[in-house]
């Protein structure tokens, strides 16, 4: 007897099956020659440049309304003071990583499942293939290495950027001088804070570049699947994000 899956369950385990592929023959790749170094080095420029302004500004913010927030509730208790310790924590460990790896998603990752997918309808990647260019080590490779080494950078940039936030959030209320401030920061975090949640940032741009080339590479023919690829990827990126920071604390928990 045939087994008929509902539509939306049938998208889901193709879905699975093919970032499951996609993802191993990453692996089968990436450290095989030929080594794209040029289009390597043009996909670092290409990240990093495109998400340094709306990273700056999240990561300003994020600090300044984290710490203008906890002003009020803390100074009923007479606790204003743990608040750089406070804000360095939950920047650091868990609102900073996460905040930043889904506005990447949504910049980086719909832009790759555009360009990508473009690329697909207009049959320039059939265009490579005939030229004797492998377009997944062109493509796809360079794109996935560059967000994973580039996201933790701008994860630490904006971290830094919310700690500003976060001490131009204090002298509204009040007064407190720099050195102060960033001593009571530095002195509240620990290798427990900061290095499982910079490990993690890595899995996020790895999940970012791979799922935006995914959607984009297999995107099918039609003008109308360039904007499809682009919003599945910026989906299903920031759903395995979500996922994969639960299953990160659970396991920073266990160890720390």
């Amino acid at each position: 007897m045939k087994v008929i899956f509902p539509k939306y369950v049938n998208n889901f385990l193709v879905t699975t099956w093919g970032l499951y592929d996609f993802t191993v023959r990453f692996f089968r790749e990436v450290f095989k020659p030929p080594y794209e170094l040029n289009e390597l080095l043009k996909q670092f420029f290409e990240v990093g440049n495109r998400s340094l302004g709306l990273v700056s500004t999240t990561g300003l913010i994020i600090g300044f309304v984290l710490s203008l927030q906890s002003i009020p509730t803390l100074s009923k208790f007479g606790a204003v003071s743990l608040v750089p310790a406070m804000g360095a924590i939950a920047i650091v460990r868990e609102v900073g990583p996460i905040i930043i790896g889904l506005i990447c998603a949504g910049k980086i990752g719909s832009g790759i499942g555009a360009e990508l997918g473009s690329m697909k309808v207009t049959e320039q990647i059939d265009a490579m293939e005939v030229s004797a260019t492998d377009p997944f080590k062109y493509l796809v490779i360079t794109r996935v290495i560059a967000t994973t080494l580039m996201i933790p950078i701008l994860v630490i940039y904006a971290d830094t950027l919310s700690l500003i936030g976060g001490y131009i959030a204090m002298n509204l209320s009040g007064d407190m001088s720099f050195g102060l401030y960033f001593s009571q920061v530095f002195s509240s975090l620990t290798f427990p804070d900061v290095i499982p949640s910079l490990i993690k940032t890595f899995a996020f741009g790895f999940i970012i570049g791979l799922v935006g080339s995914y959607e984009g590479y297999n995107a099918e023919h039609g003008t109308e699947s360039v904007g499809k690829a682009a919003n599945v990827s910026v989906v299903i990126a920031s759903l395995l994000i979500i996922i994969t920071d639960m299953v990160a604390v659970e396991i920073s928990n266990i160890f720390y």
